[in-house]
């Protein structure tokens, strides 16, 4: 009984359920725009009937014919016949549900951000300062990838690896939110020191593509590792180094001094030494020197380097009108054997 139940009688009556109904996709929607007809076809035949029928002048007197709830048992067979037609019409509009899967296939590239957090990077000649406009266009540049593997390393005297290469971006953004001046202890510009850590992330990766982003502001001052050699072995071990300088060459706005004056310093770029990194790893030099230009700069490589993921949808597409043939089949029986009882008037037929 339970199985009969589990198996045939739950799923009829939960097809008549206002939620089921609406869970639907029809594929004849405007079908259902014939359902308030039914009751007019039914409301059309009793005004006909009652123009056409013939009258017999008998008088009854009031009160000598009882009334009797039994009486309204003469609507059922058209009720039933209403329901087979509403039915048979939700039958005819076709009540779908499509299931969409997607699968992705390809694989994305690695890239890895190598960002300067030395002091320098405080100056303000991007806005609200260096390390900000860095940190805001690199989050938009993450933003925009999809299904690549991206990491962080952060360096100023000494180099680390802040966040592993992961697609988990939300890690990244969170990651590049808490970047901050003095994050590292021993102050300096180690160009080479992190190029290394760089290259000792990717050398292991399996991607056909690998990118080292440097963004720095300065030249090196600090590390063990000239940044020429560095940007040789990342080569060998198939990175392309993209650099960006940033800031302007010059006097630069540094904060404010005591009286809450501004203060200006002197800052140059070692551009040369940034131009023969990226020569040396296949890539591109790039000089921002505001937050329009670097957001440029960003823009460009994004382009230079998309990754290629195909996407592939997968509609599974099942009718459900079946049911409600069944419903329209089922009532259009009934109907026709409560024609043949005392329900019906052969006459009015």
């Amino acid at each position: 009984m339970q199985q009969l139940w589990e198996q045939l009688l739950a799923p009829i009556l939960d097809s008549v359920r206002y939620a089921t109904l609406a869970s639907y996709t029809w594929e004849q929607p405007r079908l259902l725009l014939l359902l308030p007809l039914v009751p007019l076809l039914f409301v059309g035949r009793w005004l006909l009937a009652q123009r056409r029928r013939s009258r017999l002048g008998v008088a009854f007197v009031r009160g000598q014919i009882p009334r009797d709830w039994s009486t309204l048992l003469r609507f059922l067979p058209d009720l039933v016949l209403a329901l087979s037609l509403a039915f048979g019409l939700l039958a005819l509009a076709r009540p779908q549900r499509t299931d969409e899967r997607v699968v992705q296939t390809g694989e994305g590239i690695d890239i890895l951000l190598v960002l300067d957090v030395s002091g320098s990077m405080e100056l303000q000649d991007l806005r609200p300062n260096r390390l900000e406009a860095a940190k805001r266009v690199a989050r938009e540049f993450i933003d925009g990838r999809h299904g690549d593997r991206i990491g962080l390393v952060v360096f100023a005297g000494d180099a680390y690896s802040l966040a592993p290469l992961t697609t988990d971006y939300d890690l990244l953004r969170d990651n590049l939110q808490g970047l901050r001046l003095g994050m590292i202890p021993n102050d300096g510009t180690a160009i080479g020191t992190a190029l290394g850590v760089a290259t000792n992330r990717l050398r292991d990766s399996h991607s056909p593509t690998k990118v080292c982003i440097l963004l720095s502001d300065g030249e090196n001052t600090a590390g063990s590792l000239d940044p020429l050699t560095a940007a040789q072995l990342a080569h060998v071990y198939g990175l392309k180094l993209y650099t960006i300088g940033l800031g302007q060459d010059g006097i630069v706005p540094y904060g404010k001094d005591e009286a809450g004056q501004p203060r200006f310093v002197e800052t140059r770029l070692d551009e040369t030494t940034m131009r023969q990194l990226a020569q040396a790893g296949e890539g591109q030099f790039f000089r921002a020197t505001d937050n329009a230009g670097l957001r440029q700069v960003f823009g460009r490589i994004d382009q230079y380097e998309k990754s290629e993921i195909k996407q592939t949808r997968y509609r599974n597409t099942r009718d459900y009108y079946r049911i409600y043939l069944f419903w329209c089949v089922g009532l259009w029986l009934v109907w026709l054997g409560l024609k043949n009882t005392f329900l019906t008037n052969a006459l009015e037929d």
